[in-house]
């Protein structure tokens, strides 16, 4: 399994990004919804986890270990492609976030 981190690091937004938009992703009733977006790089993803119990963000390049009920998690994409992730308490819950290139 890809190690996650508990807090932000290079490449993920401290803040609200500078150019690029930012999309939600709520975690709600153990789903990601929507379970696929589509961005452009330079564009920023919430995770916000609505439900009752933790859950976790967990992709090749990012994610999160805990986050609990009422947090949020953001990442930047900066590089286009096809990026799947899961919850891994709950590994049924998966998503995917489309990145194309910002012309």
């Amino acid at each position: 399994m890809t190690p996650v981190r508990d807090e932000a690091a290079p490449g993920e937004t401290p803040a609200l990004p500078v150019n690029g938009e930012t999309v939600e992703v709520m975690i709600e009733d153990n789903a990601f919804d929507p379970a696929t977006v589509n961005i452009f790089t330079g564009d920023t993803v919430r995770w916000t986890n609505l439900d009752s119990t933790p859950h976790t963000v967990t992709g090749a390049t990012f994610g999160i270990n805990n986050l609990n009920p009422g947090a949020s998690y953001e990442f930047l994409f900066t590089d286009p492609g096809t990026y799947e992730y899961y919850c891994e308490i709950h590994p049924s819950m998966e998503g995917t976030v489309i990145v194309k290139e910002n012309e």
